[in-house]
């Protein structure tokens, strides 16, 4: 059973380092013509306070969902994010706020979690929830179970 844990825990950090090597930054694609209705432009078309503003939405919510990413990010740290930020929308319509978080970019938000490396927050009062081992292990291979997960956990907070 430990090597097991072990293995799990390996190929998380597996992940996280290849998702902040030094590998060539791909472009992002932005499907839509306007990206302020975006939670994340990783394109890098955004300014700051487009930014600000959906922060300022997010805060509302009773729940917040926090997805902190880097700058050079692997298939499976975007997986993470498309599939919870589906899951919000399609569960929790405009009951539960999701805000993706270039790290590397925001201090505030980083600072404030106290966040250094990719992580998915459920953040709810002064209550905060950690599914990034969840989120790691099932967004690509397995993405219903990560969103019965994210939904799971969210309910009873709301």
């Amino acid at each position: 059973m430990n090597l097991i844990k072990a293995s799990l825990l390996m190929m998380i950090m597996g992940v996280t380092f290849a998702c902040n090597s030094s590998a060539p930054k791909t472009e992002a694609k932005v499907e839509d013509e306007s990206c302020a209705s975006k939670s994340c432009c990783s394109s890098g078309c955004c300014d700051k306070s487009t930014e600000k503003i959906v922060a300022d939405d997010i805060s509302n919510s009773k729940v917040q969902v926090y997805y902190f990413h880097g700058t050079r990010r692997c298939a499976t740290c975007e997986a993470v994010e498309k599939v919870t930020k589906e899951a919000v929308a399609q569960n929790f319509l405009d009951q539960v706020g999701f805000l993706s978080v270039n790290r590397e970019e925001e201090s505030v938000l980083t600072e404030k979690f106290k966040v250094s490396g990719q992580t998915l927050l459920i953040v709810c009062g002064d209550k905060t929830l950690d599914l990034t081992s969840e989120a790691f292990l099932n967004a690509r291979t397995n993405p219903d179970k990560l969103t019965e997960k994210l939904v799971s956990t969210i309910k009873p907070l709301l």
